[in-house]
């Protein structure tokens, strides 16, 4: 009989994702503990750019000290030390080519989209683009940019159930790697016209927000001045959590 696994921990965890062109991590995404490695290195390849089948995957400490490599790839995700607000970083060894790829002080010749499809290489090789077309590479592989797609409308449809189970009126704790975590009730929930996606609009009990809940002339909820934000569902935790005291009252 297959061994199996399980995941022993809780279902979900929040991180940030760097790459080596983007050592900062300004992503944020909530993974299931249940996948493979190999399932995530498809997420993470929709999100970076990179190849899955030549992705390795790090993840740190909230210190930034390395904690491990994700591997093997049948391995589950939860069954490494994986915490909320860790790094999640990504290599691809295609990342090495960014280097040589500042051109900034190269005198640059252009070609029309005529000629250059026209054109040949050395020894009659066909264009870069002629290779791509004709090996169905990137963009050029409708089946690969099929999948994408669907990958991507998977994700956007879980992240609007999370956003629909969210109420508004609830109580609620947001953590967001890098931030303090925080308490407060939820507002909204719903497409915003800011950004793209579906966000949670959140009333926090100490001014630490960044707005009332109206941005760029838009009113989604009413409250004070640094008071209000909007948090991406996966940040949400809905519970009964006592609203914390504002020492700004007591002042």
């Amino acid at each position: 009989m297959a061994d199996s696994f399980q995941v022993l921990t809780k279902s979900y965890v929040n991180v940030s994702i760097s790459t080596s062109g983007n050592p900062s991590g300004p992503l944020e995404r909530r993974f299931d503990k249940g996948i493979t490695i190999e399932q995530l290195k498809v997420k993470l390849e929709l999100l970076t750019g990179g190849k899955s089948d030549t992705m390795k995957v790090e993840i740190y400490s909230k210190e930034d000290a390395l904690v491990c490599s994700l591997e093997p790839n049948s391995a589950l995700l939860g069954s490494f030390p994986i915490d909320d607000g860790m790094r999640m970083h990504v290599i691809d060894k295609f990342d090495l080519r960014k280097e040589f790829e500042d051109t900034s002080k190269v005198e640059k010749f252009e070609l029309s989209e005529e000629e250059y499809a026209k054109r040949q290489g050395p020894d009659s090789l066909d264009t870069l683009k002629s290779y791509l077309e004709k090996n169905k590479v990137g963009k050029y592989n409708e089946e690969e940019m099929k999948l994408r797609e669907e990958q991507k409308k998977r994700e956007e449809e879980e992240e609007k159930a999370l956003g629909e189970s969210i109420t508004s009126g609830s109580r609620c704790e947001v953590k967001v790697p890098g931030h303090p975590t925080r308490r407060g009730t939820v507002m909204y929930s719903g497409k915003v016209e800011f950004k793209s996606g579906w966000w949670i609009g959140v009333k926090y009990d100490e001014p630490l927000g960044k707005n009332n809940g109206t941005v760029e002339g838009k009113t989604y909820f009413v409250c004070p001045p640094k008071y209000g934000g909007f948090v991406k569902p996966s940040s949400v935790t809905v519970g009964d959590f006592p609203e914390e005291d504002d020492e700004l009252d007591e002042m």
